[in-house]
């Protein structure tokens, strides 16, 4: 996963990092995850959407796993 999309997002709502957390209602331990581009609940993308009023494309990309890995 990548969530640059959605960094961009909040930068653009003029949000911070740790204003999901109140506003979605996410924890911090989330947030890290999603920092480090860890897979979250569906759940979790689902609240994200709902309060930033947008798609799961607009938040997140699916990134090609390297098959040599």
């Amino acid at each position: 996963m990548n969530y640059n999309k959605l960094w961009k997002k909040l930068i653009d709502k003029n949000l911070k990092k740790t204003d999901l957390i109140e506003l979605c209602g996410i924890s911090s331990a989330t947030l890290a995850k999603m920092s480090s581009n860890q897979n979250v609940s569906m759940e979790t993308i689902i609240k994200i959407c709902e309060k930033l009023e947008c798609d799961i494309g607009d938040i997140l990309e699916i990134q090609k796993i390297d098959a040599d890995r």
